[in-house]
This record gives C-alpha cells, structure tokens and sequence, in this order.
C-alpha cells in the first residue's frame, strides 16, 4: 500500500490530500477538508484509470458546496425539525439552513472545516475538535474519521466521537457515485438492492413523521434489485416531496455494533459492484435530485441533477425529536463508533 501527500490552497487554509494506492494500481484520494473522498480511481483493462465518484476540479470549491461531496458532515448529519434540540433538558437553537430545518449540522458543520491529518501505517486518519457551542451545540466533541483502503478494493471508514458534555451525535458519509465513471452522466439505469424492508415517511419539508413504514407496494421498495429511475417519477409524496429519491431507509435486523450488508449499486453498462455495509441503523439513499449548479468537475462542467448517487450511512434524521428512533445521544465517558465499508467490483 502506497500513500502519497499533496496540498491545496482555499480559503479556510490549505488542504491536504491522500492518495492511497493499492497494489491493482485502484487509488482512493482523500482530503482534510471534511474528511472528504474527492476520487475513486479504478483501472481498466488497458491500464487507464475511472473516478466513480463525483467531486470538482478545485478542492476550494467543495467549502459550503450545496451537494456535501464526498464529505462528513456533522454534528448532526441530515435534518433536525426547525433546529429545535433538547439535550439533557436543555433546549437548544441550532441555524435553520435547510427550509425551515437544520441540516447537516449547519452552514459551518464538520463538512466545511479542515481536519486534522495523518498517516498511521496503512490509513489516513482525520481528527476536528468540536467546542462546546459549535454551531450551538452542547459538550465539546472530538471527532475522527479513519479510512482504510485495501488490496480487494474495500473503502473502509470508522467514525469516531467523545465528549464532556452530554450531546448528540450522527456522521456519515456523502459520497456520490456513479460507477459508469463521474462524468458519464445520470445513475437512473444504475440497480439498486436495499436490505431494509421499511423506510421513513415524511413531511414535505423532508423531517420524519415518525413512522416506520413497510415499502411492500410502494416505489420505495428495492428489497428486490431495481433499476434507480424506474418509480422515481411516480405520483408518491416521498418523491414528490424530494423531487426523486432523498429518504431514509431502516436497515433490517439492525443491532447496535454488528455490521449488516445494506445495499448494492450495480452498473449496467460498465458492468461494476459497489456493495455498502454498515453498523449504522439507517441508510439516507439521495439519487442528486439538486446536483444541478454545483461546481465544476475535473472535466470541466457542473453536474446535472442524477449525475450521481449518495447512500449514506447514519442514524436516522430528527432523531432528537423522536423517542422511537435509536437514540443518537452521547454522554461523557462513552465513545461514539460507527463503521461503513464500500466495496467495489
């Protein structure tokens, strides 16, 4: 395994960037500015390389980019409803960013900070120091996002947390994917399977209703392999509401710590396999609905709306707010340990 180093300038200070190189010749580039994934390159039978996912030419651009690329987002990854949180019975405001919502842990979340950087043996480990009051929440947290990559072409990444202040926690991952190569155009002909039998509904601003409902004759259904763009235009307030596929899926047989086969993209015309796995309870599967103006790509263009396909790994959104969900809480003394693996065929 190989890992080599470089920078890049942007405003917030310069950001260093990781390419690990395996010994197929496939490179996973990594980058300190939200713990990010910017390429994933494979290679092809004539020795040419093909990035899977999708990213922008300068490495600036991905500070407050609408789409999140590649990046972790945090505190609290996805939705809380109106920002409202209460933590230890304290209620706390945190900046309205996404309609009336909270997203992603605001407009300065994890996603948009440098993080600290180093190489330990064959991984690339990232480190941000959250204060307490960080985009107004609570306890100050210690972050870190371990990525491994090996021989077999797995992308491994172990998110971290601890805090001396109860507070709450979600990190994922928001890496877009388009296995046909990230400029080859939309994912609708891309498959999909989904280990998760029920999904939340929600309200059309995109917050949970609460319910944990059964996708048995609805479009939200890929307990069978299905092709992406096949309902994604179907009259279904799930769809209507995100305009295509930005919801939340409830991984079956869900048990804290184990790791669990949630998902599997396939692409027809290049023939490649992405697989997930996760110890997560949820899995927020956004098909790019709004890629559309996002920065150029290395190619040069923005990116059209399903151009890329994001499966993130998580707990589940406005889980603060919903006794019912697992609890996304973390208190002084316990650690926060989460694990999402790619693999790629």
């Amino acid at each position: 395994m190989k890992i080599t180093k470089t920078s890049a300038p942007s405003p917030k200070g310069e950001i260093s960037l990781f390419t690990i190189t395996n010994a197929k010749g496939a490179k996973v580039t990594l980058s300190s500015l939200g713990a990010g994934i910017v390429r994933v390159e494979l290679p092809e039978s004539d020795g040419s390389l093909t990035n899977v996912v999708i990213g922008y030419a300068d490495q600036a651009d991905y500070i407050a980019d609408g789409p999140c690329a590649g990046k972790v987002p945090g505190r609290y990854a996805n939705r809380i409803a109106k920002g409202h949180l209460v933590v230890n019975g304290k209620e706390y405001q945190l900046a309205i960013n996404n309609g009336p919502n909270a997203l992603h842990g605001g407009p300065e979340g994890f996603q948009n900070q440098i993080w600290d950087a180093i190489v330990d043996n064959n991984e690339v480990v990232f480190t941000l120091n959250s204060p307490d009051g960080d985009e107004n929440y609570p306890g100050n947290l210690v972050a870190t996002a371990r990525y491994s990559w090996s021989d077999d072409n797995k992308l491994t990444l172990d998110l971290y947390a601890k805090t001396d202040a109860p507070t709450v926690v979600n990190l994922t991952n928001h890496t877009y994917w388009n296995l046909d190569g990230e400029n080859s155009g939309s994912i609708l002909d891309h498959t999909m399977w989904l280990g998760c039998s029920r999904y939340l509904p929600t309200d059309d601003t995109l917050i949970p209703t609460g319910e944990m409902a059964s996708v048995v004759g609805t479009p939200m259904d890929f307990t069978e392999e299905k092709i992406i763009g096949r309902d994604i235009k179907a009259d279904f307030p799930a769809l209507v509401y995100g305009k295509g596929y930005d919801n939340c899926w409830v991984v079956d047989n869900y048990t804290p710590g184990v790791m669990r086969h949630v998902a599997t993209l396939k692409a027809p015309k290049s023939g490649r396999v992405l697989e997930v796995s996760t110890s997560q309870p949820a899995a927020q599967v956004y098909t790019g609905n709004w890629l559309a103006g996002s920065p150029a790509n290395p190619e040069g263009r923005s990116y059209n709306d399903y151009d890329g396909v994001a499966i993130e790994c998580q707990d589940m959104p406005d889980a603060p707010n919903h006794p019912d969900f697992p609890s996304t809480l973390l208190l002084p003394g316990e650690e926060y340990h989460r694990t999402i693996e790619f693999a790629l065929k």
